[in-house]
């Protein structure tokens, strides 16, 4: 299955060297390197291949201990990226100090790895935090020193974060047939299918299996070839359609692409939580729609206008929506949201998903998913 990229973050003072291990990475000078203080100010990322393991994407950011005008601005969005990333790479320059300590210790926070890379610091003090064989010495210049650090990544790196984990091996088998119902609507991207689609697509052919891919006003041809599918998914915002079109022998095994990433990246369990708290929304409850990818929005939008159609006509009530996109912060004032509606999230890697959810709940607000809550307003 196509999946997104596992994320490595570069962190570090000032002048520490970060940049400069993003081009040695990527074998160019991507990144501005000046001994300038503060030349890195947001967050820069860029994909890279690492043969014959995964594709990957490293995050460049300021430096921690920037004491420019917008220093503090900066170091939160360097410390934001740590809900983002797989694996933490610290660069020390100088010496082992305050900021680095900071975080490392935030990074175990999260629960992640680290690797230190020292360039061209001689004291071991750091050793005491028990990163000795996650260190490499280097003065970031040559190909060698590429390739160590690369190994040292690929060591590193969680297996869960690059490991191709099926949406359908535990659904169907050999020449099984899926049925897809993929509806072409302003919301399609143009000339192209929906990545969860692809996704889909891909999945039943490594298990073997046989997908056939058609949209809403098709059902009824694909019934007359008298095929009997193992699983009907459907994109959510059909799903009564679908079911209202199928007989009542296939309801029983009609599920979404939502609800299939969910089972796949997410937190099934507390979203059935966020479900029970949907079905008590009071008029004037805020509901944080959360989005995790950037798009132009239509009249036809899932997340900024059917469901919060849907869910007003479901709970009878007027509800106060905020929609968030692509990896924004969380709001400051979530503790006042009822409920947050998460996609499926088919544009972001499980940690950053799983990271927002325990976030969010940790912070007494209930979740749940767009698919599973789709299901129960219109199903």
């Amino acid at each position: 299955m196509e999946k997104v990229k596992p994320h490595i973050g570069i962190y570090g003072k000032c002048n520490a060297g970060k940049s400069t291990l993003l081009n040695l990475l990527l074998g160019e000078c991507y990144a501005i390197v000046s001994a300038e203080s503060g030349t890195t100010t947001d967050p820069v990322k860029r994909s890279f291949e690492i043969l014959d393991f995964a594709p990957v994407a490293i995050i460049d950011t300021a430096g921690l201990d920037d004491d420019s005008s917008l220093g503090e601005k900066r170091r939160v969005k360097t410390l934001e990226t740590l809900h983002h990333i797989d694996l933490a790479i610290i660069v020390v320059r100088d010496k082992w100090g305050d900021e680095e300590d900071q975080i490392a210790k935030l990074v175990e926070k999260e629960g992640l790895d680290y690797i230190v890379i020292n360039n061209l610091y001689e004291n071991s003090s750091y050793n005491n935090l028990g990163v000795a064989d996650n260190c490499i010495v280097s003065n970031l210049t040559t190909e060698d020193d590429r390739d160590n650090i690369i190994e040292l990544i690929k060591k590193s790196l969680p297996e869960h974060s690059y490991k191709n984990y099926s949406m359908f091996s535990d659904k169907c088998s050999s020449n099984d047939v899926i049925l897809l119902i993929c509806p072409i609507d302003t919301e399609a991207p143009s000339g192209r299918l929906i990545l969860p689609q692809v996704q889909a697509i891909r999945d039943i052919l490594d298990n073997k299996a046989i997908s056939i891919v058609i949209q809403p006003g098709q059902i009824g041809a694909f019934l007359s070839l008298n095929i009997s599918p193992k699983l009907v998914v459907t994109d959510s915002q059909v799903i009564d359609l679908v079911k209202a079109n199928l007989p009542e022998n296939l309801h029983s095994i009609i599920t979404t692409f939502s609800i299939i990433l969910a089972e796949l990246k997410g937190d099934v369990a507390t979203y059935k939580k966020g479900l029970i708290k949907a079905g008590t929304l009071k008029a004037g409850d805020k509901v944080l729609i959360m989005e995790n990818c950037l798009h132009q929005t239509s009249c036809e939008d899932i997340g900024r206008v059917k469901i919060p159609k849907w869910l007003d006509e479901w709970r009878g009530v007027t509800l106060n929506y905020t929609v968030i996109s692509g990896l924004t912060p969380l709001p400051n004032d979530l503790e006042e949201y009822s409920l947050v509606i998460q996609c499926g999230g088919c544009m972001v890697t499980p940690r950053q998903l799983k990271s927002r959810i325990r976030r969010i709940y940790r912070r007494g607000v209930d979740i749940t998913n767009y698919g599973m809550l789709i299901k129960l307003i219109k199903y």
